[in-house]
């Protein structure tokens, strides 16, 4: 049988807009030592000859680092469940520079994953020319409005190179405040949303599945040892019930339909326009995040570009096997390389 919880999530993760606007506390800017210490190890790495994404915790001293990843962490699993980090001028360094720094945050925190097929462990999101429509495009490829979901493992990080001559708004919203608002209001919504559903994984499958779903349903919101965490993609839900012919109606329909209305109302939405150099992290079991569509500059060299790194935390939250595997490829697994898949 489901757990479902019958009290409201109070922890500091089940905010709203109004009071994450009224807490600096989950922003930090770099301090002067840690901007030496990242100049330091992307200087001795490239110096060496190692390439963004080689190399390894091992490889660098992280002492000057420690404090910052240990509060980032701490943030993100125990207190708002997003950091923003501010204070990287990326202007003043070329492309190879800002990446091996980030790589190198990105050690500190856990382990960087591949975030698609293609394996690539720092994505670029930016403008493909792509629609949001194709059920076999990513949308972060698009300039469109991206609706609230989840990414595919423990956090995500996000660092600005370039943002967009207007819109693209990072937008979040807590998952936990979300689930208190359904518990008051519709409590009869959350059973479907505890069962689950099947995800459309966008071609990204096991070999042979040209429109591959995941197995299991997973559920949207999932409560194990004591802790609720949160899994969504509106678009790839009912994409995946269209796939196996099970489409989404009737209670099903309206439980879903009545969760996505609420991340982008004002008492949840919190907006933040990224500024060169930001660095958002957020903890994906307790925060939903959307961005708003954009418009580029002509100037190719100004489109809006941001970094992104998916990475598992050393020590992480614990998780119902069911919850935790979202690709068909095992608990706090990314999806399949495109060398194992072989799509018909």
């Amino acid at each position: 049988m489901v757990e479902i919880p019958n009290r409201p999530i109070t922890e500091r993760s089940a905010w709203t807009a109004a009071e994450l606007a009224a807490d600096p506390g989950w922003i930090r800017w770099l301090r002067d030592e840690e901007i030496a210490a990242l100049e330091a190890i992307a200087e001795d790495i490239g110096r060496r000859g190692l390439k963004v994404c080689d190399f390894a915790r091992d490889d660098f001293d992280g002492a000057a680092l420690a404090d910052l990843a240990r509060w980032t962490l701490e943030e993100l699993e125990r207190g708002r469940g997003c950091v923003l980090i501010k204070g990287l001028d990326v202007g003043r360094y070329d492309r190879a520079i800002v990446e091996r720094m980030y790589w190198a945050l990105g050690l500190m925190w856990g382990t960087p994953r591949h975030q698609n097929a293609k394996g690539d462990l720092i994505g670029e999101i930016k403008d493909h020319g792509l629609s949001v429509d194709d059920p076999l495009v990513r949308p972060y490829k698009t300039r469109d409005d991206l609706g609230f979901h989840c990414d595919g493992l423990d956090i995500v990080s996000l660092l600005c190179l370039e943002p967009a001559m207007r819109g693209g708004e990072s937008q979040i919203a807590s998952a936990m405040a979300v689930f208190n608002e359904i518990l008051e209001t519709r409590p009869d919504y959350l059973p479907p949303l505890f069962e689950g559903f099947h995800f459309n994984l966008r071609g990204e499958g096991a070999p042979g599945e040209a429109y591959p779903v995941t197995r299991n349903k997973v559920p949207v919101f999932s409560y194990f040892d004591g802790r609720l965490s949160c899994r969504l993609l509106f678009k790839a839900i009912r994409q995946g019930h269209d796939i196996i012919g099970d489409p989404l109606t009737g209670f099903r329909s309206d439980a879903l339909a009545y969760m996505q209305s609420l991340p982008p109302l004002d008492k949840f939405r919190y907006d933040m326009q990224f500024e060169p150099g930001d660095i958002q992290i957020l903890n994906n079991y307790v925060i939903l995040h959307a961005r708003a569509a954009f418009e580029d500059w002509p100037d190719p060299a100004r489109r809006r570009n941001l970094l992104r790194m998916w990475m598992n935390v050393d020590a992480p939250r614990k998780l119902a096997p069911e919850f935790a595997d979202r690709y068909n490829t095992g608990p706090r697994e990314p999806m399949r390389l495109e060398d194992v898949r072989e799509i018909a």
